[in-house]
């Protein structure tokens, strides 16, 4: 009788604390427990913002490995993060124009895919794969490292990204900027683990029509979508691609956005990215470098390749712009021409909805508060610098010389006060915010004559090397 009874004490006893952690578990975040997939062990490792990072890549024949750059094959290696060894990884240069550039002009500063999975079921405390970006034409360092820190603010989803200093088999190799690559521990990361599909829409050719890349709805054919679908990260079904194609069908009626996009959050993004001038982007003439997000038909646009951000993609086209006035002041109401935002709908439709231009306006505000008006921008760039400074000025494939690297970190911070003190200006009024108005009047333009865009990082710069 007495076995009996504390039978039933345990049971009811179990029964309880398996009703607590069912509660616990249901509502964790709403008790401040955080999923594993929202905190992986890389985030704090890696991925720890506040040192450089060792990152030293044993490989058997690096020469080589550099020839093959045109190739994009990856090559197995030994990744040593920190001190910690992680074997049979797979390696691979990466990039396109800049790959191509690097090598025209005789260098090996190439950046890096890194992926853990590539051969074997591998991670690096959850993280499949990341890159080492080598700041191509970017003499700051700091251009991604900037721009992702403010979408970061903005509470867009963002990439993970450290500083490290990089050896080849023991040897110095540079300073790069490692970033969480879009795949599936980032999804996991920001979207849990029943997230939904990640592409990374590009063009083949830049003379094609690219209407997917645009984000246009074109018909319900799947071929019109190759753009899209060929790149997308995970294994997609018929159904994943009618459902972006519905998602897309929604976009181009402008009407009932908010059942086709995250309204709030592309918003987010757009302040962040107008604010950067970034014009090899979806808002540029280009329309790519960014991922597309969507989950139960509700897209996103996630931030990626900020290296030509800053109004300094111009410096690479044959009869270069460098005005530094017209882009500290580029309007925020049309930050393209007319042609290129009629054919951009996930940032022109939506701009035509009276209350989300009014929030995007809103979030504009925010970010020039809280990121510029408030002090933090400053000091972030002077942290960043006393960080990375020493190893900038030892950086021996670096694309610049230290004394380059100083005169492009003040000519950044300058860039973005004056940027900031424009926006101010469009949003209460002073400064005309169109095209159109700032061609008739350009008399209330905040002047960044001080400013010389080319410092930031140009083609010139390989050439001198």
């Amino acid at each position: 009788m007495l076995k009996h009874q504390y039978i039933d004490r345990i049971c009811i006893a179990a029964a309880a604390v398996a009703l607590i952690l069912t509660i616990l578990f249901i509502n964790g975040q709403s008790f401040g427990l955080v999923p594993a997939s929202a905190a992986p062990g890389y985030e704090t490792r890696l991925f720890d913002k506040s040192r450089v990072h060792t990152v030293d890549i044993v490989i058997e024949d690096w020469e080589s490995f550099l020839e093959t750059a045109d190739e994009e094959t990856y090559s197995p290696c030994t990744v040593v993060i920190d001190g910690e060894a992680f074997s049979n990884i797979g390696l691979r240069i990466k990039g396109n124009n800049s790959r191509r550039l690097t090598k025209k002009y005789g260098l090996d500063r190439y950046s890096l895919k890194v992926e853990f999975d590539h051969y074997t079921f591998n991670s690096y405390y959850g993280l499949d794969k990341f890159s080492l970006d080598s700041s191509f034409q970017d003499n700051s360092y700091m251009k991604t490292w900037i721009t992702y820190d403010m979408m970061e603010s903005m509470e867009v989803p963002t990439p993970l990204r450290s500083y490290t200093w990089v050896t080849v088999n023991g040897e110095d190799w540079g300073l790069f900027l490692a970033i969480e690559e879009p795949e599936e521990a980032f999804a996991k990361r920001n979207f849990g683990n029943d997230f939904g599909l990640l592409y990374k829409p590009d063009y083949k050719s830049l003379n094609d029509e690219n209407a997917d890349v645009a984000l246009c709805y074109t018909g319900d054919d799947f071929g019109n979508y190759d753009n899209i679908f060929r790149h997308a990260k995970f294994d997609i079904t018929d159904s994943d691609k009618m459902r972006l194609i519905q998602s897309l069908k929604t976009l181009s009626t402008g009407e009932n956005l908010e059942n086709a996009v995250n309204v709030e959050e592309v918003l987010r993004y757009f302040a962040v990215q107008v604010f950067v001038v970034n014009m090899d982007s979806y808002l540029g003439r280009t329309g790519h470098n960014y991922f597309l997000y969507e989950e139960d038909g509700i897209i996103s646009i996630l931030p990626w390749d900020y290296n030509l951000a800053f109004a300094t993609y111009s410096l690479g086209m044959p009869d270069p712009v460098n005005n530094s006035t017209l882009y500290v002041n580029s309007p925020i109401n049309t930050p393209a021409s007319g042609d290129i935002m009629r054919r951009r709908p996930l940032y022109h439709n939506l701009m035509k909805n009276n209350a989300y231009f009014a929030r995007y306006h809103e979030n504009l505000g925010q970010l020039v508060s809280l990121y510029f008006e408030s002090g933090y921008f400053r000091d972030f760039v002077r942290q960043t610098d006393e960080m990375i400074a020493p190893y900038v000025k030892k950086d021996p494939t670096a694309f610049c010389s230290y004394e380059d690297y100083l005169l492009a970190v003040d000519t950044i911070t300058n860039f973005c006060l004056l940027r900031a003190e424009s926006i101010r200006g469009q949003l209460t009024g002073t400064i005309p915010s169109t095209i159109r108005g700032q061609m008739e009047d350009k008399s209330s333009l905040v002047d960044a004559s001080s400013v010389w865009i080319p410092h930031m990082g140009e083609i010139a710069d390989l050439k001198d090397h």
